[in-house]
């Protein structure tokens, strides 16, 4: 008998790994779906014309040969000991951090708390967040993170001119503020026609501004009290921005008793590694009256059915996908898994610990001050917390070279100075071998002196809320951090079917690397040969995605999609005015568009035209047509999402594309939808000129809670030297959108990881079954569901929307299916968007079909209720659909309702003996805007949600 090997390649990552559904139960679902097979199924849903022919062309590496790869990889970055400073510093993350939050898919795989119910434990971790900033600032609202800090002073600079009464132009930059914040403030004021002044704070004027920005401490190590000039602001009706430092606040006076009216900032030095630029969660707070002018996420109290606290997003009629070409920030990722690292941080410090930190570092600067000074080295400046500058003169080379023999880098200013920075990491064996750089033998003895006067010492109280009182034994620590993620629905416990947000597999092998050290402790702007390992990764993740794209060049600098948006309607910007085209600034976008695309379009200074759809979703072409016709040599750009955000593949995307060339238009096709794309369609090829990609959606970074993200932008050749610039590449200061010059670098690994795992075809085949789950959901509900947009042939891409609107007459609201769902042990499809009342249905390649089936009879039992309310059996107001979500609390409390407990905790599709219960009824939205707390609530009401 001649022995037959099994046909299993157990090293498979893409099909055995990352794909859910297996072989056999493909072709089940293709069955149902009545495809011939996955090819035929392909043609049937994809325009032959736009179909890509080449296949892509790298193979797959297993998980094992993966991670030794990245350790070759790893080993060629050299870590040293970075005293640049520039915003990004050293830190000691507790391991009690890394290991259960920053390595825990129970909050790495979370999704935005758009459904408060079942997000209370990142929602609660996010308000210490605020409350921890509002308190160091001195200020009384802040938001639960932005981007990075230099994103955020542009932001406070956007937020000021709209809050400002004086009518002035001009907005002031402190000449202390760090090269990138200044570098990505002017490019955020030039298509706004904001006049940028940069200049010494004593010589401002301010009858010419409408805000201006400090830095504190200054770049270059200053701390200086900006009351007058933030007086002389507000005497002019202008706006006071103070960007500060975390640390230094606990010992140092707070931007709120100088007057500030925003503070920004960056929260990396609490617990999150440097990673080459991140990511890292910025911070803003600002006085009360500006709160409601304030970009980002905002965490608020609120209550929940039967009255018990609840948390949820406040004041969200602010955010861009609601105000559209009218918003006033194009906002739409947060940094929340590093906010709640950078949360848990002084959580596990609490005040005493932080100021502990914050006078180990700063006296250990003062001793090296002392010494320099002693040895007749001329050192400024008089004031300082932690960073102090040498003037070294022709000797700069020299010093720094001797640094790096020290393993030590220090900051090159100009050409006759080097600035040092110390950290929480610095050490006595540090001091020595700074000094020993200098020529200098040991350190002087420690001295609790301090290095600025005592008038400028804090006065105020911070972190006084028992959270950051609770016993920091790491038994208490590590319970706390279970018990919020308990509270929370994420990827590691069911099905996320958010459409447009592909909350796909995060493998635990393509996270692994972020931790390492030879990644996680690199400063962003360390000499070139010492980052040779992140070059390998990111050139070779730029080819990849231009092989997947059929671009020709990579810009991976804009660290969210939005941000990837509004860096490329830039990039368009400057190849039409090089070429002609000043007057070119307006924008065609489509009802059908990514939400996000039309205030990028306003931020980028354009003027916004929305074209109509079809009534098959569809872009309206004759609608386009005239008004392209109509804008002429005006029309700068058009936005369009492929496929669209109604799920389908459109016939008429090369006429689109066609249409705006022919008017001298560029044309952006937006990446979010690229998940149905990667290996069947080159988005580069079918008349983009640039695309962003989310890699937070298609390629597998987690999306953190609400962040972190990547958006790195796609171009052809002619855009390419239009791309965004980096002072720290290239000298330039003109056209930064990011703080460091490649994002958030170290999450890029996960991309490549992930793309190296898949390999090419591994790649295709995720788009194949991607569309295939979608199609089966799709197959599998409607009847029961309206599926509202379908391409011509009857199949949709790889989403479906639902449309519940039908469902009105009997009182039934989206709410109500969303809210029911969390009773399945499901979070709801994205809701209302893009069409009100109804549901957009994304699976994903990563669900099997066990879980798509368990989602599918959920939904199919919801729909079996509303007939009972349609057939006058129950109300809706009387149903399980109007009371969900039901809570442990319901379980117990005393039963008056017209169906019994088991029908509203366990209703079909939801788990028995692994049941999730959410900690929270339905959560009161209109009480909590009504009444806005931003803040950590008396500890009373934390125990009275936990009950």
């Amino acid at each position: 008998m001649t022995y037959t090997p099994v046909d299993y390649n157990t090293y498979d990552f893409a099909n055995r790994r990352h794909i859910g559904p297996s072989p056999e139960e493909m072709a089940e679902m293709l069955r149902v779906v009545g495809a011939a097979s996955l090819d035929a199924l392909m043609d049937e849903t994809i325009p032959a014309s736009i179909q890509q022919k080449t296949p892509l062309g790298w193979a797959a590496l297993a998980e094992h040969e993966l991670l030794a790869k990245m350790r070759g990889v790893a080993a060629k970055n050299k870590v040293m000991t970075s005293l640049i400073g520039q915003g990004y510093y050293g830190t000691n993350t507790p391991p009690a951090i890394q290991r259960n939050i920053l390595e825990n898919p129970a909050w790495y795989t979370a999704y935005t708390p758009y459904q408060p119910e079942i997000a209370q434990g990142r929602l609660e971790a996010l308000l210490n967040y605020q409350t921890m900033v509002s308190d160091l600032t001195g200020l009384p609202v802040a938001n639960a993170s932005l981007l990075d800090e230099a994103t955020a002073a542009a932001e406070a600079m956007t937020m000021a001119e709209r809050s400002a009464k004086s009518r002035a132009r001009g907005f002031f930059v402190d000449q202390n503020c760090h090269p990138q914040t200044i570098a990505v403030i002017k490019t955020r004021a030039q298509p706004l026609e904001i006049d940028v002044i940069v200049g010494d704070p004593a010589s401002m004027d301010p009858s010419m501004v409408f805000g201006g920005i400090f830095q504190y401490p200054g770049t270059l190590g200053h701390v200086t009290d900006y009351t007058d000039q933030i007086a002389a602001l507000h005497g002019a009706k202008a706006i006071a921005i103070v960007a500060t430092d975390l640390l230094a606040l606990t010992m140092i006076k707070e931007p709120g008793a100088m007057g500030a009216d925003i503070a920004v900032g960056s929260s990396q030095r609490f617990g999150v590694p440097m990673g080459y630029g991140g990511p890292h969660a910025a911070f803003m707070s600002c006085a009360d009256a500006l709160k409601r002018q304030m970009p980002g996420r905002i965490v608020g109290v609120s209550i929940d059915s039967r009255g018990n606290t609840a948390y949820r997003l406040a004041l969200q009629t602010r955010e861009q996908h609601i105000r559209r070409e009218k918003a006033t920030s194009n906002v739409c990722t947060a940094q929340a898994l590093l906010a709640v690292m950078a949360s848990f941080f002084a959580v596990f410090h609490g005040p005493k610990g932080l100021r502990s930190i914050a006078e180990r570092v700063h006296f250990s600067a003062v001793r090296l001050g002392r010494a320099l000074k002693a040895a007749g080295a001329k050192v400024s400046p008089d004031a300082f917390f932690d960073t102090i500058t040498v003037e070294v003169g022709v000797g700069q080379a020299g010093i720094l070279a001797a640094a790096r023999q020290e393993g030590l880098n220090f900051r090159k200013i100009d050409n006759d100075r080097v600035g040092i920075s110390l950290d929480e990491t610095t050490d006595e064996r540090v001091l020595i071998s700074v000094l020993r750089a200098f020529g200098i033998e040991g350190v002087p003895p420690h001295r609790a002196e301090l290095g600025f006067p005592e008038t400028m010492l804090r006065e105020s109280d911070y972190l006084t809320h028992p959270v950051f009182h609770m016993n920091r034994a790491e038994s208490e620590m590590m319970r706390y951090m279970r018990r919020l993620s308990d509270r929370d629905l994420a990827l590691d416990r069911a099905m996320i079917p958010l459409g447009s947000c592909t909350m796909k597999l995060n493998a635990a092998a393509e996270m692994m690397p972020l931790t390492w050290p030879e990644f996680g402790s690199l400063h962003p702007f360390v000499p070139a040969d010492q980052a040779l390992g992140y070059k390998e990764a990111i050139d070779d993740l730029s080819a990849k995605l231009c092989e997947i794209t059929g671009y020709d060049a990579m810009s991976m600098q804009p660290n969210s999609g939005a941000q990837g948006e509004y860096a490329g309607l830039l990039t368009i910007q400057a190849y039409h005015r090089a070429n002609g085209g000043e007057a070119r600034d307006i924008c065609l976008i489509p009802t059908s568009a990514h939400g996000t695309n039309p205030a990028s379009a306003q931020m980028a200074g354009m003027k916004v035209v929305v074209v109509k759809s079809a009534p098959n979703g569809d872009v309206d072409l004759d609608d386009f047509r005239d008004k392209a016709a109509a804008a002429g040599d005006k029309l700068a750009a058009c936005m369009i999402t492929y496929p669209s955000t109604h799920g389908v593949f459109e016939e008429t995307v090369r006429e689109v594309c066609k249409i705006t060339h022919d008017h001298g238009g560029q044309v952006y096709i937006d990446g979010a939808n690229m998940n149905a794309l990667v290996g069947l369609v080159k988005p580069g090829r079918i008349g983009g000129d640039v695309s962003h990609l989310n890699l937070h959606k298609t390629f597998a970074i987690p999306h953190g809670g609400g962040g972190p993200g990547m958006g790195p932008i796609g171009v052809g050749a002619h855009l390419a030297p239009y791309l965004p610039g980096h002072g720290e590449l290239t000298g330039l200061d003109e056209g930064a959108v990011s703080a460091a010059p490649y994002g958030s670098a170290s999450i890029l690994l996960i991309s490549w990881a992930y793309c190296l795992m898949m390999g090419g075809e591994g790649l295709t085949q995720a788009t194949r079954v991607a569309i295939l789950n979608a199609n089966y959901i799709a197959a599998r509900l409607n009847g029961a569901y309206p599926i509202l947009f379908m391409g011509n042939k009857g199949r949709v891409a790889h989403e479906c929307i639902l449309d519940t609107r039908v469902f009105a007459d009997c009182g039934v609201t989206v709410d109500d299916i969303a809210k029911r769902l969390i009773d399945n042990g499901f979070h709801a499809p994205t809701m209302s968007w893009p069409v009100s009342g109804t549901l957009m249905v994304e699976p994903t390649e990563s669900e099997t079909k066990a879980e798509i089936d368990r989602f599918i009879t959920a939904l199919l039992a919801i729909r079996a209720e509303i007939q009972s309310v349609q057939d006058g059996e129950i109300s809706a107001e009387d149903s399980p659909l109007r009371h969900a979500p039901h809570t442990v609390n319901d379980l117990v409390a005393e039963w008056d309702r017209k169906y019994s407990r088991e029908a509203a905790c366990f209703p079909p599709g939801a788990f028995r003996v692994d049941k999730y219960w959410p900690p929270v009824g339905r959560v009161d939205n209109v009480h909590g805007d009504r009444n806005l707390i931003c803040t950590c609530p008396p500890l009373s009401a934390y125990e009275d949600a936990a009950e």
